[in-house]
């Protein structure tokens, strides 16, 4: 315990009364100041984006130091990131010193529950030096469970039954504890033996997960009263950091702890929750003064990033949302520009306007430090990047691989290359067991030993081996499958379109079925970024002159340490912003994304309204809203839609920018009204995109409104199910059909309760 810790109240009160008057309260709103001086009972920090909810949080905190109303020893407070707990720990020293060292309970929930769990391991059946798995380890125990009972592991994946088990612990749920309905989705209804055989072989090991260091310190709670109440006793203060995010296990152990104290402080933003899909759960925040009886709801309004129209066209759009407690954002830092909505022909006429734009930031002497652009899904990337390294603009992937570096990305191109040159050693290292194909090291040593040994290609060292008795007969024939695969595909590279053999390529081989029966959830992402990649190779005339593309984008300078455009995904951009913000993609079925409204309809659409508030309140100064009428889907063009959020943006804070020539905008003397989605700008037909010349011809263009173009590409469906017919779903089990639009079916599952999906996802029982 520290020197603070064995003080008395009274000694710290005495303490701070013979401190100097503390300035941190100067410069502080008059919303921000009551959030920070309201010391007792609950409180509800309600922060919209860029309102300084930061400072209030960690200036709470130094005026509970200052104050004496707590030893540092006695703060609980929690953030969900390691650089977070770090940057409020700062800011804490920088307000009151030394003071700061002594708080061992500032962290995230993980580490907190980490140490929590270490001293008391055995009242959970672990001992204090228990392990923590990391995915991989966990991916392999899950094997080796599913292996001892006898399930297929291919058509019930670890991954799926990792993401289930990742599911269940994030709602608090011990084996026991799983409904019935969703335990039948894996194994045919064994879910719940499976995990609790998992947990029992984690305690063998003395070993826990990352979803188990959450779910075994609430269940220490829960079974052991005087533990509970040992550290209910301990902290007077808790203060909880993006409270929003918090899924239901960390809630449950939350409200535990807080039934110690009634000195609750949450921040959160209940507009910014877009991490549903990862189990945070936004009713959590919007329930909070049903928790917390009398608690106090402080909304924090005035905004210090962005500039009037961009808060206004931000406001307007999330107030669609009714899972909302509701707020007004306002700034004294003046209008500035209004939000920026352009359509494009395509999305390589998207990713040129927004180079085109960037470069003329440029020239104006903005740095590319503070633009970004901000995408729905990583596969939009593709179109961006290749435009960026075309043009030379320097620019990095923040969360994650540039497209040509992403793992699916680069395993299709090493299959293809092979393909064309079948001395490439590497490539041929990096798919010889991708998808797996039971060739481990002691396999392939003798391939690898034989081709040093005659200063050969691996490809044919294999050729030579697989005719001799050098290789195990398991290997031989897989590796003999696998060359004759390559002779095939090498035969009809000379008679079938490269962009077709590639489909056939990844197909025959396995690895589109890998990522398909993969159930983690980058998997749909990189299946995405498969299909992208394909319909780029639409562009080029072969498959070398795709290859050899690809060689000199992989070949660009990557260690100037310069400025550059940041460039991701709208989840990753949540904390950030950027004086200029790009935000492409704006289309139905992209954003809100169709994977989301299946899975989880009304609620579904108002995440990802909430992710649209985000991207927008990234912006400081200038936000650009674009969306293309065409994508290419498979290899066939598909016209898109613009999104319906489009139609949810106010008037007038939008300037709507309408196409005078070929890659060039003019600004329409008057906002265009936004009635309908589909007649917020006008569009422009060029001649298809596979036509690259500039000359005559390619200025030939026709205008029409996006609203006829609409009308004229609508199709109506007619289902093939009708209202009260039976069916079943892989995953749901049986239900009835309760309502029918379009090809999306409401279904009443007997054990999952009502869902919307798509009616290709059922069948008739």
């Amino acid at each position: 315990m520290s020197q603070a810790a064995g003080k008395s109240l009274s000694q710290l009160a005495q303490q701070a009364m013979s401190r100097p008057t503390a300035d941190y309260l100067v410069g502080l709103n008059t919303e921000q100041r009551d959030a920070v001086e309201t010391l007792q009972g609950p409180i509800l920090v309600l922060a919209g984006a860029g309102t300084g909810k930061t400072r209030v949080l960690t200036t709470r905190i130094a005026h509970i130091l200052n104050r004496g109303e707590a030893s540092p020893y006695n703060i609980l407070a929690v953030t969900f990131t390691n650089k977070a707990a770090f940057e409020m720990k700062a800011r804490i020293g920088a307000l009151v010193g030394q003071a700061v060292e002594g708080m061992p309970w500032l962290g995230t929930f993980h580490a907190i529950c980490v140490k929590i769990l270490r001293r008391h391991a055995e009242l959970v059946d672990l001992k204090s030096g228990f392990t923590i798995l990391d995915t991989d380890d966990q991916i392999r125990l899950i094997k080796q469970i599913l292996k001892l009972e006898n399930i297929d592991e291919k058509r019930w994946p670890a991954r799926h039954l990792a993401s289930l088990l990742d599911r269940w612990k994030n709602k608090g749920l011990v084996p026991s504890k799983v409904p019935a309905g969703e335990a039948h989705t894996f194994a045919n209804g064994k879910g719940a033996e499976l995990y609790e055989a998992y947990q029992k072989r984690l305690k063998e090991l003395n070993a826990v997960d990352f979803g188990d260091i959450l779910l075994e310190c609430l269940r220490l709670f829960q079974e052991h009263n005087d533990v509970l109440k040992e550290y209910q006793s301990r902290f007077r203060y808790i203060l909880v950091d993006e409270y929003q995010d918090t899924n239901v296990a960390q809630y449950l152990w939350l409200r535990l702890l807080a039934q110690g104290t009634s000195n609750v402080c949450c921040v959160g933003d209940d507009d910014q929750s877009i991490y549903g899909w990862r189990g945070a759960e936004v009713d959590n925040i919007l329930r909070f003064d049903k928790d917390f009886p009398g608690a106090k709801v402080i909304r924090l309004e005035q905004n210090y990033r962005s500039t009037g129209h961009i808060l206004a066209t931000a406001s307007a759009l999330i107030a669609n949302n009714s899972e909302r407690l509701g707020k007004s954002l306002h700034t004294n830092i003046g209008d500035g520009d209004k939000v920026l909505l352009r359509g494009c022909w395509d999305d390589e006429e998207e990713a040129r306007n927004i180079s085109d734009q960037i470069e003329q930031l440029q020239r104006e002497q903005h740095s590319l430090e503070d633009i970004a652009v901000l995408v729905r899904a990583s596969s939009q990337m593709r179109a961006i990047e290749d435009r960026f390294v075309t043009v030379g603009l320097p620019y990095r992937v923040i969360g994650g691989p540039r497209f040509y570096e992403r793992k699916e990305i680069k395993d299709a191109i090493a299959y293809f290359e092979v393909i064309f040159n079948s001395a490439n050693d590497l490539k041929f290292e990096r798919i010889i067991n991708t998808p797996k194909r039971g060739l481990g090291e002691a396999s392939l040593r003798p391939i690898y030993e034989y081709a040093r040994a005659k200063s050969i290609p691996l490809v044919d060292s294999a050729r030579v081996l697989v005719t001799t008795e050098a290789l195990r007969p398991a290997a031989r024939n897989s590796i003999s499958k696998l060359l004759g695969q390559f002779d095939h595909w090498s035969s009809m590279s000379q008679m079938m379109k490269h962009t077709e053999l590639a489909q056939v390529i990844l197909d025959e081989s396995g690895y589109t079925n890998m990522w398909q029966k993969d159930k983690s959830p980058q998997a749909p992402g990189r299946l995405d970024n498969l299909k992208e990649l394909i319909r780029f190779m639409e562009e080029f005339e072969c498959m070398n002159g795709f290859l050899e593309h690809v060689s000199l984008v992989m070949d660009t300078d990557s260690g100037n340490d310069g400025e550059r455009v940041s460039l991701m995904t709208l989840h990753s951009a949540k904390g950030l912003e950027f004086g200029s913000v790009f935000l492409p993609g704006w289309e139905e079925g992209l954003f809100p994304h169709q994977r989301s409204l299946d899975e989880s309809g009304q609620s579904g659409l108002e995440e990802e309204r909430r992710l649209a508030y985000v991207g927008i309140t990234r912006a400081k100064k200038r936000s650009t809203i674009s969306f293309a009428q065409n994508r290419r889907t498979h290899g066939q063009w598909q016209t898109a839609a613009p999104s319906r959020f489009i139609d949810e943006l106010p008037a007038d804070h939008v300037d709507v920018m309408e196409s005078l020539s070929y890659g060039g905008y003019a600004q329409k003397s008057q906002p265009s009204r936004f009635e309908a989605c589909a007649s917020v700008a006008e569009d422009i037909y060029l001649e298809p995109r596979w036509n690259k010349t500039d000359g005559a011809n390619s200025a030939k263009r026709k205008v029409t409104t996006i609203e006829g173009q609409a009308r004229r590409i609508k199709k109506v469906h007619r289902s093939s199910y009708e209202t009260g017919e039976r069916v079943f779903h892989q995953k749901f089990g049986y239900g009835t059909v309760a309502s029918i639009d379009g090809d999306k079916l409401t279904i009443d599952f007997e054990k999952a309760g009502e869902k919307r999906v798509v009616e290709s996802f059922v069948e008739k029982s």
